[in-house]
């Protein structure tokens, strides 16, 4: 292990030891309702007691959440297509996009419940619609960016448009829609918590909201680090789908970036 190797994976670590540390003190300090905030080891033991329940309504949400941010890529990579190529629909859209991420996600889960019912499809739009955003816009912007001489290149050559999109926008979009992934799967557990709370019998969501009014708060603070973890580690394999899919695009990214 190189020295920066060994830095860049100690350093992180010892900031986490130094700050679960400081919350097991303060938590152990009398100064917090234990009710409020239970100590590190407590969630520790949180996690090993109810390792069935939590495991149980993990595979539920995290099946939510792959399915929902698979939709919201599909789905942002189209729409952030469909505006590059047609002005007069990015002037009619994209001021809808933007505006549907001021709508407050509880509202929406609730009428989606009242709508679709307490099934999956409620709880994939909720997850899509915060998941999407992102994908969208950082696609879009990789599309604009694209050097407008590899453009004229591609007239100079008699090229098509269709043979210009596939040849030199989509590939340079492809960073874009990576980008956009990674920001949306830290959201997009964040929108299952919400479905899920909004209306649903399983999940890690909804096993938080039955775990604070029954008391259980190293129960429901277990979830939310099983949450965090899972998001951690999607962003992490995204990261890694990117370095093997996209080299010539991690080479290009600051110049120095091994």
């Amino acid at each position: 292990m190189t020295r920066s190797l060994a830095f860049r994976v100690l350093a992180p670590l010892a900031i986490l030891a130094a700050l679960v540390g400081a919350w097991q003190l303060y938590a152990g300090s009398g100064h917090v309702d234990p009710l409020l905030l239970p100590s590190p080891a407590e969630v520790a033991e949180a996690l090993w007691t109810d390792r069935a329940l939590l495991w149980a309504d993990f595979k539920v949400t995290a099946g939510e959440v792959l399915l929902g941010i698979v939709v919201a890529a599909a789905a942002g990579l189209a729409c952030a297509v469909a505006i590059h190529l047609s002005p007069t629909l990015r002037r009619a859209v994209y001021p809808l996009l933007v505006a549907s991420q001021t709508i407050p996600i509880p509202i929406v889960a609730s009428l989606l419940v009242v709508w679709l019912g307490f099934d999956l499809a409620p709880k994939l739009v909720i997850i899509g619609l915060v998941s999407f955003f992102p994908i969208a816009v950082t696609t879009l912007d990789a599309l604009a960016g694209v050097d407008p001489e590899l453009r004229k290149l591609m007239r100079t050559l008699d090229a098509s448009r269709l043979t210009t999109f596939r040849l030199v926008e989509l590939p340079a979009a492809l960073p874009g829609l990576f980008s956009g992934a990674k920001i949306a799967v830290a959201v997009a557990v964040i929108g299952a918590v919400f479905a899920e709370q909004s209306g649903s019998s399983s999940g890690l969501g909804h096993l938080v909201q039955q775990a604070v009014p029954q008391l259980l708060t190293a129960r429901a603070y277990a979830a939310v680090l099983i949450l965090s973890t899972f998001a951690i580690a999607l962003f992490g394999l995204l990261s890694l789908a990117e370095r093997l899919a996209l080299p010539w695009a991690h080479d290009t990214r600051g110049g120095h970036a091994r």
